[in-house]
């Protein structure tokens, strides 16, 4: 009986000799993997050829946290490119109008002006500054928008009534762009929880854009959907045929379309912004010819 216990505890002990060197190995052999993945030798991850739940888990957190730092870089390779462009596009929004201003100013310290040139370059001065001063307005508003603390008050709204009140206050813009909006309220007085300035200006910006570049039939909806309460506007925009229509919420985005001579372009991005610092979504999709901006606001 002691010899066959005997027996039994040495194959034990030798069974566990051999899966302590299996596991010895296989630790090597994940070394390596790790060493040539993070040598950028190859891009396969760790796999485990010796079957063992502790050190498969091992190998799949390990995986894990290489996909973690590998979405890091691109993310931070994407901000840095950002920031790079930032700093092209506001040099050059800024730059145009602020030669512009110089290039007059010089005009006027011409001794051989006129009164009537004085005037005139004297009001090219102060609309240049004008622009200058709210592209750099728009520019800080933006940052301050995105950052983390921006303060946000919560309240119920009556969204019929707001939308219905901006919508007069817009009924000259629209008149002089000779655009007959076909708007489709409801009777209620539809609410939501938002914050109150925030709505309001991501409102009148959609329609700032709406008015600057629509052209023919504008259709603007507000209606009452299962979860959601949607804003829905609808305009003509046969530029933006077979273009990326959610260029438009980039601040970096340069196309005619986002940019004129009279704004900083950024009305769109503001409004994406406070749309999901309210936690709702503003949407862009291009039907046909026509440019359909959507906003979804919980109920």
């Amino acid at each position: 009986m002691l010899l066959i216990l005997t027996i039994l505890s040495m194959a034990a002990a030798a069974l566990l000799l051999v899966h302590l060197l299996m596991l010895r190995r296989e630790l090597g052999r994940m070394t390596e993997q790790l060493r040539s993945y993070n040598e950028g030798v190859t891009g396969k991850k760790i796999d485990v050829a010796l079957f063992d739940l502790k050190l498969e888990a091992l190998a799949g957190q390990i995986n894990r946290q290489s996909h973690l730092i590998v979405e890091a870089g691109a993310q931070r390779k994407q901000i840095e490119n950002e920031f790079r462009q930032a700093a092209v596009n506001i040099s050059h929004d800024i730059r145009t109008p602020l030669t512009s201003i110089l290039g007059y100013i010089q005009l006027l310290e011409a001794e051989t002006i006129t009164p009537e040139e004085k005037l005139e370059y004297v009001n090219i001065v102060k609309n240049r500054t004008k622009r200058l001063q709210a592209l750099l307005n728009d520019f800080f508003e933006l940052s301050v928008i995105e950052s983390l603390d921006y303060p946000l008050k919560t309240e119920r709204l009556g969204l019929t009534a707001m939308i219905s009140d901006i919508l007069v206050e817009f009924y000259d813009s629209f008149n002089e762009r000779g655009i007959m909006p076909d708007i489709r309220l409801p009777e209620e007085n539809l609410s939501i929880y938002a914050d109150e300035s925030a709505v309001r200006r991501v409102v009148e910006n959609l329609l700032v854009n709406t008015v600057k570049y629509a052209a023919g039939q504008v259709e603007i909806w507000l209606e009452r959907q299962r979860e959601t309460v949607e804003l829905t506007i609808i305009n003509d925009a046969k530029e933006l045929v077979g273009s990326d229509v959610n260029l438009l919420f980039d601040r970096f985005y340069t196309a005619d379309r986002a940019r004129s001579a009279q704004t900083s372009g950024l009305g769109l991005p503001i409004a994406k912004s406070l749309m999901n610092n309210m936690g709702g979504t503003l949407t862009a999709e291009l039907r046909g010819e026509k440019l359909m901006l959507v906003c979804r606001w919980k109920k």
